[in-house]
């Protein structure tokens, strides 16, 4: 590997963060093009070593991939820059969209530019949804393992971490119990190496984010909404397997339903503003953490407490990211050796198909339709819209949307903007009726 100087690797850092858009696949694919194939800084196969073990990890696998990257270039202080620069473009532009929402969310084009950006955000969940399932559903069992995620949390609303550790189970037992293939990997391949320093920053990483949350708890209660903040999506950080999309269905039915944090609509809102700008889908957290912060903290001003959210929130959410990388990246060679480990992570990953299902359709139920109900019964827990409560408008633009993206191939940023443009053009007409 030719010697890289930490100024050219923070340029290069501060360009991928700049340009990330277009969700974990975009991401990968833009640092493929300019840390192998632009720079020449890693092979083909050294990164997608690094890339496969930041598919292992709960969080972000883009923002991961970043930091395990810069850690191998360049140690502790590379893992750091690329980590952050991967996330503040896009944290900053969340916040100041967030405080956009909250002080202009009234106003006619502020809404129609939202009511547009749902149509769109719908086509593009469900055309993440298509492109992973044609990656991932090989063979009978893993489809098997998807149908029965999405059936387990939409029909019968078993928890998401459940229905994740059983899939995880099953893929074990079948590496177990199945014929074995034959392990390919070398002694080589299996070698270990420490950077100077990345035990200590793990360690650091791991008071940082044990003290804020058990300092917030002891200090301020479990009852107030910024240790709830910390807890739960600290919780969120170590059982997000599977990408945000596959999250986003657990902060969704947390956040609106149990705490009460924000809307089912504003779920949609929040998730357009992470699709608009650059850096991991799961900024949308900062956004909830935002409302959070408005609605519910004693804090005067509010939009003070907002903001606080909003920062505790990107806190907890990505400080276990940089812990995941500076604790296991040393030792990831040994754990492409676990063959039942593997299985178990496949596994998961076809079940998390199962998980971006129900979260298309639990989006799509909020979003076109005003009012739904739950069904309970013969062990079922449904949530079905009421038919006449449709938004028409919006289910007219979403199928505009879905043509633009799947019969015209739209690019993701071109079909944003045609749907915002669609929403605002809407709203307008109908003010000047009213």
């Amino acid at each position: 590997m030719p010697p890289i100087s930490f100024r050219e690797a923070v340029i290069v850092w501060w360009r991928i963060g700049l340009l990330s858009f277009g969700g974990p696949a975009g991401q990968i694919a833009l640092m493929h093009r300019i840390i192998v194939e632009e720079k020449g800084w890693l092979d083909e196969a050294r990164f997608l070593h690094a890339l496969n073990y930041c598919m292992l990890l709960p969080g972000p696998e883009a923002q991961q991939l970043a930091t395990y990257i810069g850690w191998l270039l360049h140690g502790v202080r590379g893992g750091l820059v690329a980590g952050l620069l991967f996330i503040l473009p896009g944290a900053a532009a969340i916040l100041a969209l967030s405080w956009l929402y909250v002080l202009l969310g009234n106003l006619t084009l502020v809404e129609g530019l939202f009511f547009g950006l749902k149509a769109a955000v719908l086509a593009i969940v469900v055309q993440a949804l298509l492109r992973i399932a044609a990656r991932t559903l090989q063979g009978p069992l893993k489809p098997a393992l998807a149908v029965i995620a999405f059936l387990a949390l939409f029909a019968f609303n078993l928890p998401f971490p459940l229905v994740i550790i059983g899939a995880g189970f099953v893929g074990y037992l079948g590496a177990r119990f199945l014929p074995t293939i034959p392990d390919t990997l070398t002694a080589a391949d299996l070698a270990v190496t420490v950077r100077p320093g990345t035990r200590f920053a793990a360690l650091a990483c791991l008071l940082l984010w044990a003290g804020t949350v058990g300092g917030l708890y002891a200090v301020l209660g479990a009852e107030n909404v910024f240790a709830q903040l910390s807890g739960f999506f600290s919780k969120m950080a170590v059982i997000t397997f599977g990408g945000a999309y596959a999250v986003l269905a657990y902060v969704a039915q947390q956040g609106v339903e149990h705490y009460q944090w924000l809307q089912p609509g504003e779920m949609l809102n929040g998730l357009a503003m992470a699709e608009t700008t650059p850096g991991p889908l799961i900024l949308v957290t900062q956004f909830v953490g935002f409302l959070a912060g408005l609605r519910e903290s004693s804090t005067q001003p509010s939009l003070l407490a907002a903001t606080a959210g909003a920062l505790l929130t990107l806190w907890v959410t990505f400080l276990p990211c940089f812990l995941w990388i500076f604790a296991g990246a040393p030792y990831v060679e040994k754990l492409r050796g676990n063959r039942a480990l593997a299985a178990a992570l496949a596994a998961i990953t076809a079940a998390v198909v199962g998980v971006i299902a129900n979260l298309a359709l639990w989006f799509a139920l909020n979003a076109l339709f005003t009012e739904q109900h739950r069904f309970t019964g013969y062990g079922l827990d449904l949530l079905l819209p009421r038919l006449p409560s449709v938004n028409l408008p919006l289910l007219a633009i979403s199928l505009i949307a879905f043509t633009l993206a799947f019969v015209l191939k739209m690019r993701m940023l071109p079909l944003l903007g045609a749907c915002a443009a669609m929403g605002m053009g809407w709203t307008l007409l109908v003010a000047s009726i009213g």
